[in-house]
């Protein structure tokens, strides 16, 4: 252990401390919440970075989901020829890959990804998985069983989490609201892992296991958040009370499959229309900054970058560090994170893997510390999309959930940034975690 994973582990209680700061009821906070879900966060990590079966079991888990995603590609392939094939592969007829197309070699395994799990809810095993999780929360964090369930859910799924507690969103307090928020904003789901997978596993060979532990460790991180942030004041309906998962079983598994990749095809549209469309903003807005900031320069006689990545990269900058980034990369890491804010987790690991492989970033533990981090919907176009989700279900929570939205967003940037350093604190250089 050196002095980065100390800053690390210190990092932890920094970042839980800022939320507490942002607190809008200090004297309502429940304690026992923020001690065990940091607490479940440090046991999962111990178990998997320092236990010898955790971290067995954490490479079977990686050699699993890349075992999956082979299989995940031969329908891209099969449509779009070389098209899908990643950057220097070969297919069997010997043609090489013409490039990096993320439209053809990335997105289209949301699909797949979507009818899997559709087929693993009609079996009963993701609801099985699921109440394990919000049994646990329950019991342990004493929060309510409907927001337990949903955060729990928000480890497999995405926008679809709150459909398992359907029946109970009508009666939920602003609390659960922004619980439920966070916890699917802090969080990603197993349906797009394989797009950061696609971007990271020539860098990080093992970059499935992280995700995939980094979604587990965020689920809690983002209950501590929330209930920091948004006290808990009133009487939760459902308070320690173990609920069953809410959803329309399919007629048969085949029906699973093909409902799970319609829905898949409706996330896979969703996320190509919010890439163009904040691409694009986020473009405008460097144009305007630029102009500004080249007349600011000229008058003060500065070099300062006035595009709106660094801009909200300064501002996590103290983050980073306390984080156990390294000063010599955290202002690249810091930058992600910002730009993550408005451009989504995607364009942001995209990024992080040009990064690592242009050896920008001098430390390995940096890229562990920043896929951690990045790992979740902490953004703005998220927010529309949960906060309008989850209105549409219960339309007279619409305001309440408009009023929470974003201290929602910021408990789930705040519980992304403990699991990077989580992550950060465990870190040991040439760990058999980093593939090598």
């Amino acid at each position: 252990m050196n002095i980065y994973n100390l800053v690390s582990f210190f990092g932890i209680f920094a970042v839980a401390f800022f939320a507490w700061v942002c607190s809008e009821n200090r004297r309502a906070i429940n304690w026992r919440v923020v001690y065990w879900g940091i607490g479940l966060q440090l046991f999962f990590a111990f178990f998997i970075f320092v236990v010898p079966v955790g971290s067995k079991f954490f490479l079977l888990v990686n050699n699993a989901v890349l075992g999956v995603l082979d299989t995940a590609t031969e329908g891209t392939k099969f449509l779009f020829g070389r098209l899908a094939l990643p950057l220097g592969a070969t297919n069997e007829y010997g043609e090489t890959s013409l490039g990096n197309f993320l439209a053809f070699q990335g997105l289209p395994t949301i699909i797949f990804f979507a009818a899997l799990v559709g087929a693993l809810y009609y079996v009963k095993i993701m609801p099985l998985i699921i109440r394990g999780f919000a049994f646990v929360f329950t019991k342990l964090m004493r929060i309510s069983g409907a927001e337990a369930l949903c955060a729990s859910s928000n480890i497999f799924v995405g926008a679809e989490s709150a459909l398992v507690i359907k029946p109970h969103l009508a009666e939920m307090t602003r609390s659960e609201l922004t619980t439920i928020l966070s916890a699917a904003m802090g969080t990603i789901a197993s349906t797009v892992l394989a797009i950061y997978v696609m971007f990271l596993q020539g860098q990080l060979p093992t970059i499935a296991g992280h995700l995939i532990s980094a979604s587990f460790l965020s689920a809690p991180a983002a209950v501590v958040m929330a209930k920091l942030i948004v006290p808990e004041t009133e009487t939760p309906t459902t308070l320690g009370l173990n609920i069953k998962p809410h959803y329309e079983k399919e007629d048969n598994l085949i029906m699973a499959v093909v409902n799970g990749a319609w829905s898949g095809l409706r996330l896979l549209g969703g996320i190509i229309v919010l890439l163009i469309a904040f691409l694009g903003i986020l473009a405008l807005l460097d144009l305007v900054f630029g102009v500004f900031g080249g007349i600011v320069n000229k008058w003060f006689h500065l070099n300062f970058d006035w595009s709106f990545k660094s801009i909200l990269g300064y501002v996590a900058y103290p983050f980073t560090l306390v984080l156990g980034v390294p000063p010599s990369d955290a202002f690249e890491v810091a930058k992600l994170i910002g730009e993550r804010t408005v451009a989504t987790e995607v364009v942001s690991y995209q990024h992080l893997s040009r990064l690592i492989e242009q050896g920008t970033l001098v430390h390995p533990r940096s890229a562990i510390i920043a896929s951690y981090a990045l790992c979740g919907f902490a953004h703005i176009a998220s927010l529309a999309i949960f906060v309008g989700g989850i209105g549409a279900l219960v339309p007279e929570k619409y305001k309440d959930l408009t009023r929470v939205a974003f201290k929602a967003l910021l408990a789930a940037t705040l519980a992304c940034l403990m699991t990077g350093a989580v992550a950060g604190f465990f870190y040991t250089h040439g760990s058999i975690l980093l593939g090598k």
